[in-house]
């Protein structure tokens, strides 16, 4: 199940920014699916965002808990660094999975693997990521990925990350190579062009930002010419550009009209498999 992907945009002063995206299909087995499921999360009162993949029941009531309690002023103390977040978070987690019915009987394929993107709370410039999995044979283990010097991929989770890592070794030495539009025209191609029967839907898309005091975002993607906001398809919204809106090609768009915004720089994806 899903297509979970993380990367790190970086510009000449360091780490710029952390984006999450993830397919939106949940899967009963091969033969039943709804391509309108949430897998992003982002905190509106704090830097970081997450996403997961594996089980759907467990993490979709126990993230949209954490965020809730982040953004209450209940997890996360004044200054926490990313590590503090993140062992915040983990330990929500545990005390939630120990209440989980024992056989842990709704952790799809035995396993749940969850991604926490965050900046430090004091030094803008501090980014890190992690993943948190679950399996039946190591119960909870977690990783940090060491961030690289120029804009690649962090993270890349779930039944459909064979065919990104695949299909992403033609983006990294493609024109847009080293660069946060080649990670995402490579997911977007991957989705659309996959195999895999348990990924599909639009995408959907969490980030962060090197911008002092912002908090995690949600960006509204246009996909085969129709909105989606967090994987729902949104086609009767009363203030559309409430939120940022980008494209397959990473390009920021109007939500109203779903074209490119007049200044914003087109980001043309030469590799896209039609």
């Amino acid at each position: 199940m899903t297509l979970l992907v993380a990367w790190a945009g970086i510009d000449p002063r360091g780490p710029s920014s952390i984006y999450i995206a993830s397919d939106s299909r949940i899967s009963w087995g091969s033969a039943t699916s709804f391509d309108y499921g949430r897998k992003v999360f982002s905190f509106s009162r704090w830097p970081d965002v997450l996403g997961y993949s594996g089980d759907v029941l467990f993490p979709s009531i126990a993230l949209n808990q954490i965020v809730e309690l982040a953004d209450a002023g209940l997890l996360f103390a004044p200054g926490y660094s990313c590590e503090q977040k993140f062992q915040a978070i983990v330990d929500k987690l545990n005390d939630l999975f120990q209440k989980y019915p024992k056989l842990h009987s709704g952790i799809s394929e035995n396993s749940l693997s969850i991604i926490h993107a965050s900046r430090d709370s004091t030094n803008n410039k501090k980014f890190s990521c992690y993943t948190i999995s679950w399996t039946s044979q190591r119960g909870w283990h977690g990783d940090i990925s060491t961030l690289p010097k120029s804009s690649d991929v962090l993270f890349a989770l779930g039944t459909g990350a064979p065919e990104f890592s695949e299909n992403f070794l033609r983006y990294k030495v493609g024109k847009n190579r080293e660069t946060s539009r080649a990670v995402f025209h490579c997911f977007c191609d991957t989705l659309t062009q996959i195999s895999d029967p348990l990924v599909g839907g639009s995408p959907q898309l969490v980030g962060i930002y090197r911008k002092p005091t912002s908090s995690g975002f949600t960006v509204g993607i246009i996909y085969n010419d129709k909105r989606y906001f967090l994987g729902a398809h949104i086609d009767n919204g009363r203030n559309f550009n409430a939120v940022e809106w980008r494209n397959a090609n990473f390009e920021r768009c109007d939500g109203r009209t779903m074209v490119k915004l007049p200044d914003a720089q087109p980001q043309a994806d030469p590799l896209r498999r039609l």
